[in-house]
């Protein structure tokens, strides 16, 4: 337990070095504008320093790392808080890389924290080490899920690139079709933000909803009992077919629908609707506070930048995390669902979300190598491609039940 407990101090020390890595990447990239000295040598020197704090946070995060899989005695990959801390050591991992490529100090500013992002809501979920459930154990969970992460982590990389590119080039001065859409993209970066923020609060204040559902399953002691339903946010939607047994800050509006079967499907989409409605707030606030689009906010900090360089980071990392995603995310996957379920495809959500995700990436290579689609065309889909990623960790595992919801909250 001591290695837990280490191994739970090295994660947010790593968390906290990024956090305040991001900041000074931001100061780096707006700074330069109001700056006294030289714009140029004020990026390099707040980006350099960034940098560093990056790579210390990497390696707090390498002991995290090292230190769980050894006091947990398995790669720590096994639920969502592992495998979304997981997920954030590759994306920087990944950043470290093409830092050391590229010394591009814009990238850490639009990289680093979206890897904060995916720390933070790792640490929405138990943190607790549990014994790996039958289907699990196998050496497949290190070579499967580490290798998944790995290929979403790069593709994160392109995702970055690909956005700057957009924001860099799209027109702010009049309202158009693309403004419009990377306005969207900006807003469901918010209600991932949103939803961490949400969750985090209310887990902290402890005013749980309880619901009771006409069902039943057997305890611990093999006797019969009703379901009871944990709320951590307030009650938007109810279960379907429910009492409240304890009451929360709110009264639920509506019942969840009767098709949505599980004792968790209502819980996960109140978890939804919760972060839709965050969201969209902050994404408002943020509006009405600077009073124009947020893609006009950030575009300043990235003048200078070659669009076409942005356009060939996004290219490379996408033409690398594809393949590593294809081994991990499905050749692997399917070995190792024949040797767990005696099938090698199931047509479970989460398979078919992979599959969607690796369709959607084999369409980006083929329309930009036989097709010339390069530049904005590139740009839009590489953010594409991520943002069904992120519909895969976020709302595939929270709402859509299947063999893999182990890994759900």
């Amino acid at each position: 337990m001591q290695l837990i407990q280490l191994s739970d101090w090295l994660l947010d020390i790593a968390f906290l070095l990024y956090v305040i890595s991001s900041v000074v990447f931001v100061v780096a990239m707006t700074g330069k504008n109001w700056a006294g000295r030289d714009p140029k040598q004020h990026e390099e020197r707040y980006g350099r320093i960034a940098y560093w704090l990056a790579v210390i946070g990497f390696l707090a995060q390498t002991g995290y790392v090292i230190a769980r899989w050894i006091g947990g005695g398995h790669s720590p990959t096994s639920n969502m808080f592992e495998f979304m801390a997981f997920l954030d050591y590759c994306i920087i991992l990944a950043y470290l890389i093409i830092y050391r490529i590229y010394k591009l100090t814009v990238i850490g500013a639009f990289v680093l924290p979206l890897g904060v992002i995916m720390l933070a809501y790792s640490y929405v979920f138990p943190k607790e080490v549990t014994p790996l459930i039958p289907s699990l154990q196998s050496y497949w969970l290190h070579i499967h899920v580490t290798t998944a992460a790995l290929g979403e982590g790069i593709l994160a990389v392109g995702f970055a690139a690909g956005l700057m590119y957009l924001i860099r080039t799209v027109p702010q001065q009049i309202s158009t079709r693309s403004t419009k859409w990377l306005e969207l993209v900006l807003a469901v970066v918010l209600m991932l933000v949103g939803f961490i923020l949400m969750d985090s609060t209310f887990a902290r204040m402890e005013q749980k909803t309880v619901f009771e559902m006409n069902m039943e399953q057997m305890n611990a002691a093999g006797q019969m009992e009703k379901v009871q339903v944990e709320y951590t946010m307030p009650a938007i939607v109810a279960p379907a077919d429910s009492q409240v047994v304890q009451a929360g800050p709110m009264n639920p509006w509506f019942e969840a629908p009767s098709w949505m079967e599980g004792k968790d499907a209502a819980r996960k989409l109140n978890t939804m609707l919760w972060s839709i409605i965050t969201g969209t707030v902050l994404y408002g606030g943020l509006r009405l506070i600077f009073r124009k689009r947020l893609g006009a906010v950030i575009q300043p900090s990235l003048e200078g930048i070659e669009p076409d360089l942005l356009d060939e980071i996004s290219y490379r990392a996408i033409s690398i995390g594809y393949p590593v995603f294809t081994l991990g995310a499905l050749i692997f996957a399917m070995i190792w669902a024949q040797e767990a379920w005696g099938r090698f495809w199931g047509w479970d959500p989460k398979e078919v979300w992979a599959f969607v995700v690796w369709l959607f990436y084999s369409a980006y290579l083929h329309l930009r190598l036989s097709r010339g689609w390069i530049g904005a065309k590139s740009a839009w889909m590489s953010v594409i491609g991520f943002v069904i990623i992120l519909i895969t960790l976020v709302v595939v595992n929270l709402v859509i039940a299947g063999l893999h919801s182990y890994a759900g909250v």
